[in-house]
């Protein structure tokens, strides 16, 4: 008990908690957007992933760290673009499109990266962002930039979806895309447009773990964070408010677990650590997601008149 409460008092464990939580906040936005307008996107793992690769190559190459941002948004707007047509153009499976998208993000810059690295068996690093020195708010100015933009994204999201027509047509479209076509709003134009914010702030969470949290790409290295985003989502009951805190909470988890790794007192099998976040957000999941309130037309693929 007492090692616990010296973890909480140390204000290192709270950086962690902010910087592993940062990428979470990113994807789980990113899904939230897509599945607001009614369409799954199970791609964000091998998004992450494209990411993580091209946002951290550029950089790499001589780019500067917010072009290497930029970089990876485009990335994950092509995959988005992608998943688009083929599931809202197309009408296909989105279970299927999604994890299709992963599956090909991911061999996509795996292969990159042995073609640009053919003989590199430890990998390149860059100058990652440095933490905000200047900025007077503790813990905060222990972390990079990206880590505010996306603390900053939650409201701005919140916003966009509750308090103007776009993010009203969006949520239309996700709940009921005939009535939304019979207003003028087109549904094939806005789920598009909803994919590919959402993807281009998939592709923004994996560059976080390149140009961020580490300095390197390496493979595996977003591990399983994607579907994480995910399931916090549905934790979330698609609020972007909720969709912090339920990103926090796991973060909290995955910090207190590597803490408890290193204590000296540790008595469990480390294996049963590393379950602790999963477990416990597995609980927390379980829970709320009961009475969550889902987009009524989401996965339900949408042909204009059609009823």
């Amino acid at each position: 008990m007492t090692d616990f409460l010296d973890i909480l008092a140390n204000p290192a464990f709270w950086v962690a908690v902010l910087r592993i939580a940062t990428p979470l906040i990113l994807g789980t936005l990113g899904v939230l957007l897509c599945e607001r307008a009614g369409v799954l996107n199970l791609g964000i793992e091998g998004i992450m992933v494209a990411g993580a690769f091209t946002g951290w190559l550029a950089v790499y190459a001589g780019a500067p760290l917010w072009v290497g941002v930029g970089v990876a948004a485009l990335t994950g707007m092509v995959f988005g673009l992608l998943h688009a047509f083929l599931t809202v153009g197309l009408a296909l499976s989105q279970h299927v499109s999604g994890l299709g998208i992963t599956l090909l993000a991911t061999a996509l810059s795996y292969f990159g990266y042995r073609v640009s690295f053919p003989k590199v068996n430890t990998p390149p690093t860059i100058t990652p962002f440095a933490p905000m020195d200047w900025l007077p708010v503790p813990i905060l100015n222990a972390q990079t930039a990206l880590t505010l933009f996306a603390l900053l994204l939650v409201p701005v999201v919140g916003w966009v979806l509750y308090r103007t027509p776009l993010g009203l047509a969006l949520r239309m479209v996700g709940e009921n895309p005939q009535a939304a076509e019979s207003q003028g709003v087109s549904v094939a134009a806005t789920r598009t447009g909803a994919i590919v914010a959402g993807s281009a702030l998939m592709g923004v969470a994996g560059s976080f773990l390149t140009l961020s949290a580490f300095n390197a790409f390496f493979f595996n290295m977003v591990n399983g964070r994607g579907w994480i985003c995910v399931a916090l989502v549905v934790f979330a009951s698609w609020r972007p408010g909720k969709a912090l805190i339920g990103a926090l909470l796991f973060a909290f988890f995955d910090a207190l677990q590597l803490r408890l790794q290193q204590s000296g007192d540790a008595v469990l099998p480390y294996q049963l650590y590393l379950m602790l976040p999963y477990l416990l957000s597995i609980l927390a999941l379980v829970l709320v997601a009961r009475k969550a309130s889902y987009p009524q037309a989401l996965m339900k693929p949408y042909r204009k008149g059609e009823r």
